[in-house]
């Protein structure tokens, strides 16, 4: 995860313009100033498009919120702005944002987040990144690891990983969804 310390902070405008003027790259900021910077290869992008496809589906039959893709990038308390490649929030939580704050960076932190490792990430990069959300408030954070096969899920109370798995139940904070894993890594 590649992070450029430059020479003062970009405000909220200066990243949006950056990620408008540059696609096909993903700018994070975090909290301290720095940014994230990141490319989607191929098969990271296939498994985001998969996982966001079952969220999007799962929340359309239940109706209890917004589902967001890697594009939106959330401001959290700590001030840094992280993009997740697919998000979740509680559809009151979004009514309760003004028009101006949607447009935005929404000034929050989803309920639950999910990235997909790429072969330009570190797990260990990863699993920070999963402490940097849960520091924030989001409540539950998954990690798809296409290279190890592994799914963690990680919770204000702990972590479980999932090694190979055909199916990961992801209650009570997404109730009744199961992360479908079969095709989404491949041998």
């Amino acid at each position: 995860m590649p992070l450029l310390d430059l020479l003062r902070p970009v405000s909220d405008e200066e990243l949006r313009v950056l990620s408008e003027r540059n696609p096909g790259w993903q700018f994070e900021r975090l909290a301290d100033g720095r940014l994230i910077v990141s490319p989607t290869g191929g098969e990271s992008g296939r498994i985001r498009a998969a996982v966001l496809g079952q969220l999007y589906r799962w929340n359309e039959a239940r109706g209890l919120g917004v589902v967001f893709d890697a594009s939106t990038g959330f401001k959290l308390p700590d001030g840094s702005v992280l993009a997740p490649d697919a998000a979740f929030l509680l559809g009151e939580r979004w009514q309760a944002l003004s028009q101006e704050a949607r447009e935005g960076f929404p000034p929050l932190a989803p309920d639950a987040v999910f990235e997909v490792r790429s072969r330009s990430q570190g797990l260990e990069e990863l699993r920070q990144k999963a402490a940097w959300y849960l520091a924030n408030g989001v409540r539950l954070v998954v990690l798809l690891d296409p290279y190890l096969h592994r799914v963690e899920v990680f919770r204000p109370g702990g972590v479980e990983g999932h090694q190979g798995p055909e199916r990961v139940p992801l209650d009570p904070e997404l109730p009744g969804f199961v992360l479908e894993t079969r095709g989404l890594f491949l041998p």
